[in-house]
């Protein structure tokens, strides 16, 4: 399949009412509106195919961009194409489930989070706070140094009060992260946490209060600590 057929195919899956939605979290024109579930017999046609990827990225349009996503192979990209990929996402949709995600499959992840979080530019570093989350949450705690994952939860408690809104919640899910799915700082996140306390943020034009030490809390009590998903991309 080409770009236009792609297109096609995403235009005609599009529902007014998942527009609506996507434009009430951030998303704006071009879109169709597609539920996420409803491009995976798209995927399935496709799978990996990095050049048609990087047309559907190039579109602007939303729907096409988290398709591109799916269907990108991350052990091509560069950091240049990261790089890219990230100044085209707009909003969160994009930067921490689009872009953080694709990343976090490729052996340069840390490397790329990295400079991301010292950016200064919120969406980077929401994509790079984003990106340690679905590491941590995927690859085995020997992948980490523990030294490193400790130094950006102080980094988190000092700085998450004075950081821009989206910023704010890929960190205040950092330290969540760390708490249930890195087990060596298990202890060390909790007490970040409760240090943290609440975390106002503005989300879709609405003040949400948010709180790591209660997610932790709640999924330690469902037997969660350690959990590890098999996948990062569906």
């Amino acid at each position: 399949m080409d770009v236009e057929m792609v297109m096609q195919e995403l235009e005609q899956l599009g529902k007014e009412r998942t527009k609506k939605t996507y434009i009430r979290n951030g998303a704006h024109e071009p879109l169709f509106g597609v539920a996420t579930g409803a491009m995976k017999p798209l995927f399935k046609k496709i799978k990996k195919n990095q050049p048609l990827a990087e047309q559907l990225y190039a579109t602007g349009n939303y729907d096409a961009m988290y398709f591109a996503g799916m269907i990108a192979d991350p052990s091509v990209m560069t950091v240049e194409d990261f790089e890219r990929w990230i100044d085209g996402a707009y909003f969160y949709m994009l930067s921490d489930f689009v872009v953080a995600v694709t990343l976090a499959e490729t052996d340069i992840a840390q490397e790329v989070a990295d400079q991301w979080i010292a950016s200064g530019e919120e969406l980077k570093m929401s994509a790079g706070w984003s990106c340690y989350c679905w590491l941590l949450g995927n690859r085995a705690d020997s992948e980490f140094n523990t030294t490193k994952i400790a130094n950006m939860l102080d980094q988190v408690k000092k700085t998450i009060h004075h950081s821009p809104d989206r910023t704010k919640s890929a960190m205040n899910n950092f330290v969540y992260t760390v708490g249930i799915s890195y087990v060596p700082l298990h202890e060390k996140a909790v007490e970040t946490a409760n240090a943290i306390g609440p975390v106002e943020i503005n989300h879709t034009g609405k003040k949400k209060t948010i709180s790591a030490s209660e997610s932790i809390q709640k999924e330690v009590e469902r037997g969660k600590l350690g959990f590890k998903r098999k996948y990062v991309r569906c």
